[in-house]
């Protein structure tokens, strides 16, 4: 299997990385759109099934790819990773400017555990952030804005939502 990373310097076309990193692991996977500047979705991968779906200007279809997950070493913001043993499950997006990329992952570990652990490594890469009731909120070395959400899920398990931009 081939190591892809999603890198948020930029959002390039991620289906042919997604491609890449495809591999067949029942029951696990994570969920990508795409959207165009007016919102609308351009295409969609389902990591579960392996189906892709297109809707671009003059061709439109489905197709098949082998079933992929994307886990921690597979996402990148400026050198920082997910925190170790993470599973991606959603990534949305957004195609201009003023729209978002969420990110929505599975951890290992507890909601405050993960916390403090972005916040170190996030701070190291040059991020501002603060904790406000328990969400990271703050910007990147770019000055773009970002929020980290975390909650429980399932024993001694986490489940968080990165937004960056909007």
């Amino acid at each position: 299997m081939t190591n892809a990373r999603i890198r948020i310097a930029s959002t390039v076309p991620l289906l042919a990385a997604l491609a890449l990193s495809a591999c067949d692991r029942p029951g696990q996977g994570a969920f990508v759109t795409i959207n165009s500047s007016d919102g609308q979705t351009v295409a969609a991968v389902d990591g579960r099934s392996g189906e892709v779906k297109l809707a671009l200007p003059g061709f439109s279809g489905a197709f098949k790819l082998p079933k992929m997950s994307l886990e921690a070493d597979n996402f990148e913001l400026n050198g920082v990773h997910l925190y170790p043993g993470s599973k991606i499950r959603n990534v949305d997006v957004g195609n201009d400017r003023g729209k978002e990329f969420v990110m929505t992952f599975d951890s290992p570990a507890a909601p405050d555990v993960v916390r403090d652990w972005f916040r170190q490594k996030m701070e190291e890469a040059d991020f501002t952030l603060t904790d406000q009731n328990g969400v990271l909120v703050g910007t990147t070395a770019e000055e773009k804005p970002i929020r980290i959400d975390m909650r429980p899920a399932g024993r001694d398990g986490s489940t968080g939502t990165i937004t960056l931009g909007g």
